[in-house]
């Protein structure tokens, strides 16, 4: 068994291989990202030919691997929390079909919204589906955990929600390989009509998920992921989900916590600790990183009312990451002092890289937009959002992705005009595409600026859906081809680019005008590779 350095994303992408699956499907989203990419590199991945290329949205990934666990194949699909909510049509209705190979879904979430809209807790959602959550507490859990949760899935035929935060996500530990397992063989389901939702059908698996409610709770509370660590001081009861078990035990450096703690990594909650523990201590204190689902099914869950103390109370902060420090306080004991950040150093706010095109098409905006007032550029996720900072404060709205084109929609149906909507190349084929074809069919009077870097540029510069293909997808859809504009964000430009700019203005329906220059991060990043291969060579 060979042991390896790992951050907890490339831990689950190499137990992944080594479980023995035949395909990764993903869109890039950070802290999710890297672990496609660590099946992308890997050598074994490549003898074994295991399908590893992006797909176009979550949903997609999400469903494209349900289509493979169908096929009797082991299969991983990977995403950030809110990738969870563009997948999360397929992932409650496949709690219901259930699987055939096994099926993990890795849902990356971001506590203190480090590079993301909210941080929202996706444990939420395997409670809500009714399936198997698995919840690390370090590196080399979540390489066991998602080893073993293949089989799992398999003995269960429920998909496996694999829970993991950013700081687990892009830490490193040393993690020991267990042997590689050999890929499943195509093997079609016992039952021909186990993926036919219509109703006759859907009542009967519906019923079949809550007849195996009372077997996930036995398999919880005999999990080896959950554990009662017995102290003296019976004045105190903790429990700690996940990761939050790190942060308790970094202030025991010896292993000498004097409170009886209950460790949780498998859900449903083991009830069988939790009411040994309740019975045992006056009060519990609840440790998890994200929103406070333990603490709030503990609430009513005990007899005598014993007083739960967490997010929710106030004893831990009610949002952002959690850190030793906050357990420390929680515990009542004095924090110590620690380095202090100068007064005078000063937080650089994020901004567009230099020479980066997004920046002429902004410039033009401006000079476009000067003459009707602001409020009416929405936009969407990317890099090119940082076009709401100064110096360019261009765009009024970041939300979801691909919401860009249906709130600058709305916002026309209300009366603006003109309306502008800035998407990015693989945003658009994220989820654009649709919102343009309600565009199209109302001939909605809107402006639609596609600023393509040929990339998913914020996430590291993986290829996009989208290259080569933009003009006729707006074609396909139903754009007029008039009115599929080009240009070159460049400063040298920039009088063309306004003008093209105004004449779509001024037309009357459904404009789409396309910014189009490679990221230049990217382009440093492939001459570098080149670089490297020319030496190794």
């Amino acid at each position: 068994m060979q042991r390896k350095l790992l951050l907890g994303v490339e831990a689950i992408g190499q137990a992944a291989i080594d479980a023995g699956i035949s395909g990764v499907y993903a869109y890039p989203g950070t802290p999710s990202t890297e672990i496609t990419e660590y099946i992308q590199k890997n050598k074994i991945a490549k003898e074994r030919n295991i399908h590893r290329l992006w797909s176009a949205n979550e949903k997609t990934a999400m469903e494209t691997a349900l289509g493979m666990s169908y096929a009797g194949k082991r299969t991983l699909t990977c995403m950030k929390h809110v990738g969870l909510n563009v997948a999360a049509d397929v992932f409650m209705n496949a709690a219901v079909t259930g699987v055939n190979g096994g099926m993990v879904v890795v849902v990356a979430d971001d506590p203190s919204q480090h590079s993301s809209q909210n941080e929202q807790d996706s444990r939420f959602y395997g409670k809500f589906a009714m399936t198997p959550v698995f919840e690390p507490s370090n590196q080399q859990e979540a390489y066991d955990m998602t080893y073993e949760a293949f089989e799992f899935s398999e003995k269960t035929q429920l998909p496996v929600l694999l829970r993991i935060p950013t700081r687990l996500a892009h830490s490193r530990s040393g993690v020991m390989q267990k042997p590689l397992l050999g890929e499943k063989p195509l093997q079609l389901p016992t039952n021909p009509m186990q993926f036919m939702l219509l109703p006759a059908y859907g009542r009967k698996y519906y019923q079949n998920l809550l007849d195996k409610q009372p077997l996930l709770q036995k398999y919880a509370n005999e999990s080896k992921y959950n554990s009662y660590l017995y102290g003296t001081d019976k004045s105190l009861g903790i429990v700690c989900c996940g990761i939050a078990f790190n942060y308790l035990m970094e202030n025991y450096p010896d292993n000498d916590c004097p409170y009886p703690v209950v460790k949780i990594s498998q859900y449903p909650v083991p009830d069988i600790w939790l009411r040994k523990l309740e019975k045992e201590c006056d009060e519990l204190l609840v440790m998890e990183e994200g929103y406070p689902l333990v603490e709030e099914q503990l609430f009513d869950f005990f007899e005598r009312g014993t007083t739960v103390l967490g997010r929710l109370t106030g004893a831990l902060p009610r949002k952002g990451e959690l850190n030793p420090d906050h357990v420390l306080k929680a515990l009542g004991k004095e924090i110590p002092e620690t380095l202090k950040v100068p007064d005078n150093l000063i937080g650089r706010p994020p901004s567009l890289c230099v020479g980066c095109g997004h920046q002429d098409t902004y410039v033009a905006l401006n000079e476009v937009i000067q003459k009707y007032g602001d409020g009416r550029v929405f936009s969407d996720i990317g890099c090119y959002t940082l076009g709401a900072l100064p110096p360019y404060s261009t765009i009024n709205t970041c939300v979801d992705m691909g919401a860009s084109i249906t709130m600058a929609k709305g916002a026309a149906d209300a009366g603006l005009e003109p309306v502008f909507a800035v998407i990015g190349d693989s945003t658009f084929t994220h989820s654009g595409m649709t919102g343009l074809l309600d565009c199209v069919y109302e001939k909605t009077n809107i402006n639609i600026l596609i600023v393509d870097n040929e990339a998913v540029a914020m996430t590291g510069g993986q290829d996009s859906s989208a290259k080569g293909r933009i003009e006729s997808i707006c074609e396909g859809i139903g754009v007029e081809p008039a009115h599929i504009r080009l240009f070159v964000p460049l400063k040298k430009n920039h009088d063309e680019i306004v003008q093209i700019i105004k004449e779509e203005v001024e037309f009357k329906g459904v404009s789409v005008i396309i910014g189009r220059r490679e990221c230049i991060q990217r382009i440093s990043r492939i001459k570098k590779m080149n670089r490297e291969q020319n030496v190794d060579a």
